[in-house]
């Protein structure tokens, strides 16, 4: 079993926009947040640079 060297972006704010798709809370898709644990790091952190473009998009700078 390896180890987690990426933390998970959740914050316990789960609920998902039903017009963008998007957890309102981490930014992720639903794919992503379920796909979470088998992820590699390099997707991992590809996912968290995804969700905070996403967070910039939707709430500016």
């Amino acid at each position: 079993m390896s180890k987690q060297t990426i933390d998970s972006p959740c914050i316990g704010v789960c609920s998902m926009d039903d017009l963008s798709g998007l957890c309102m809370g981490c930014f992720r898709t639903m794919e992503e947040i379920q796909n979470w644990w088998d992820m590699d790091d390099a997707s991992k952190q590809a996912v968290i640079e995804q969700a905070s473009v996403r967070e910039t998009s939707v709430f500016g700078d």
